[in-house]
């Protein structure tokens, strides 16, 4: 397999990686906002011990799913950005879908 393909390859690949990490941590964003508000609404109620303790819980663990998908997003980025500069020094790939490609989902994941 030439280079060409490879970084195309790797494009197609890592493009993927950033999109779905990027829904990932956009999710578990959505989550921490519900949680507050559900956790405001119970302590607003006086609900029991047990639900606010629990809701809390939930927020810590989602707080650290977001400070863990932002770590992966960011390697993922990363990685991308080195694939995209590789493939512009190639004049094969200089205007290739793929670069293209990546170079939107770059500009779209990108925090």
């Amino acid at each position: 397999m030439s280079d060409a393909a490879t970084i195309r390859k790797q494009l197609k690949i890592k493009s993927g990686s950033a999109k779905r990490l990027y829904k990932e941590h956009r999710l578990y964003q959505k989550e921490e906002e519900e949680l507050k508000r559900k956790l405001d609404q119970y302590v607003a109620d006086n609900a029991e011990d047990w639900d606010i303790k629990n809701t809390r819980r939930m927020l810590e663990e989602s707080g650290k799913m977001i400070t863990d998908s932002a770590n992966r997003l960011g390697g993922v980025v990363q990685e991308l950005r080195e694939l995209i500069v590789a493939a512009e020094q190639d004049p094969e790939l200089t205007e290739d879908e793929e670069v293209i490609k990546a170079k939107e989902t770059l500009e779209e994941v990108s925090v």
